[in-house]
């Protein structure tokens, strides 16, 4: 053992090595250093527990994948293949070029983000987005936070502290990353209530669970899930009048944030927060980077004295949206007042994009790529929590893995190992890429990408 003790290289040595010394002007002699010192310390503990000491060559090769991995620009931009629209872990949304060009502006000037230029006083950083979100929704006033589930605890901790919430059993969900809304219920101080059962709840459970210490009801969409066959709901109109009637405030937590009616575009209509707020709804919850196209953050519209509350909650600051974000939604939700998101929001030009342009690009990738690709009819889905089952009509290049004399996993990892990480998806054996979420000015990295793994085996 103390043969392989001393056969360490030393770190002077390892620091001595051109690779190592690259890394050191790459980065700094201090954060080389602290990996190099950290890889010869798991090496003594192999070591010890009756392994042979590593060469000098492996030592090294760990520290120059530990800086890769750890000391190189994050996060790496990769081209979306899936057809996945809304893919939560590559992101979701990505922004116009506007709402882009806004958050350059505001990273790298000054700003009125809470300055009054016609006072020369405080501002609110609230207040341009809360005139844009008036005039898409109609509502009274709102309130944006860093994302839908502090929203929602934020409204939950504010309105309903020590009070009940009266929720359909069908409904307290896991939202995400873990996140259920009986736990959110709880770290707010209000008391959970669920009624009916997970397929059928009916107004009468509701109002059968209402006493002098109800603070809420809290009806949350689906927007991730479905559950079909024998089910029965309650609508938003009938929970809003059974609310006035009992002087209850109603809670709608809608997820997506659908600003658009969605039927005209050949998807299942998905609920939108003008409409609750025109059922009479107290407060509607929505996040900002789902179908609304825009930055991560928790959009809360609705009465204003229930907006003035939660506004003036101890944890608000916690939550408040950063300058950036509410540069980027600001001038996301400016593509609506103006009538353009379509046109204008990436999403919505996914979503729209006809399928004939799909076709072209497509083919365009084949004829570049050779005969191990060939073009088959497929779907792309919305994703993100948003209109669950809801496809659309796409067509795809899938790769001939048999041809290649590879598996369809060696392929796919060989597609994200690239300078332009490709993410495609696997079905019956084979690679796909799904042009409808991949951005028009990416066509040629990713022609590039597959051009080097298909070449490897030609």
């Amino acid at each position: 053992m103390s043969t392989n003790f001393r056969a360490l290289p030393s770190v002077h040595k390892i620091l001595s090595d051109h690779r190592i010394e690259e890394l050191v002007n790459k980065y700094s002699h201090r954060s080389i250093l602290n990996l190099v010192r950290s890889e010869l310390d798991k090496a003594r503990n192999s070591i010890t527990n009756g392994q042979k000491s590593p060469e000098i060559d492996q030592v090294i090769v760990a520290v120059e994948k530990n800086a890769e991995a750890g000391l190189d620009r994050k996060p790496i931009s990769v081209i979306n293949a899936t057809g996945v629209v809304l893919h939560t872990n590559l992101g979701r949304a990505p922004l116009s070029d506007e709402s882009i060009y806004s958050v350059e502006q505001a990273a790298k000037n000054y700003s009125d983000l809470e300055y009054d230029l016609d006072h020369g006083s405080r501002g609110s950083r609230q207040k341009n987005m809360e005139y844009l979100l008036r005039q898409i929704t109609g509502a009274e006033a709102s309130v944006v936070f860093n994302n839908n589930a502090a929203a929602i605890f934020l409204a939950l901790a504010a309105i309903t502290h020590n009070k009940e919430v009266i929720v359909s059993r069908g409904e307290a969900v896991e939202i995400g990353g873990g996140f259920r809304i009986p736990d959110i219920l709880n770290q707010s101080g209000a008391s959970l209530i669920d009624v009916g059962t997970t397929n059928r709840t009916y107004l009468s459970d509701y109002e059968a669970a209402i006493s002098n210490n109800t603070g809420a009801i809290l009806s949350i969409h689906s927007s991730n899930f479905q559950v079909t066959g024998f089910t029965h709901s309650p609508d938003i109109d009938e929970l809003v009048e059974l609310g006035k009637r009992k002087n209850i405030p109603v809670l709608h937590d809608m997820g997506s944030g659908c600003l658009i009616d969605t039927k005209p575009l050949g998807i299942v209509h998905e609920p939108m927060p003008q409409e609750s707020i025109k059922s009479g709804v107290s407060l509607v919850f929505f996040s900002g980077d789902k179908l609304l196209g825009g930055p991560q953050s928790g959009i809360i519209v609705g009465n204003r004295q229930l907006i003035d509350l939660i506004s003036q909650h101890p944890i608000a600051r916690a939550c408040r949206i950063d300058k950036l974000n509410m540069a980027a939604l600001t001038t996301t939700l400016l593509h609506y007042v103006k009538e353009e998101a379509t046109q204008k929001i990436p999403i919505w030009k996914m979503i729209t994009q006809p399928i004939d342009e799909i076709q072209k690009r497509v083919t365009y990738w084949k004829d570049s790529l050779g005969s191990q690709c060939s073009i088959i009819n497929g779907v792309s889905t919305i994703g993100g929590g948003s209109a669950p089952g809801e496809t659309i009509p796409t067509f795809l290049l899938r790769i001939d893995c048999r041809a290649l004399d590879m598996d369809a996993i060696t392929i796919s990892d060989n597609l994200r190992y690239g300078n332009s990480p490709i993410v495609s998806r696997i079905e019956n054996e084979y690679v796909l890429l799904d042009p409808r979420t991949v951005l028009l000015e990416q066509d040629e990295k990713l022609l590039k990408t597959t051009q080097s793994v298909i070449a490897k085996r030609i």
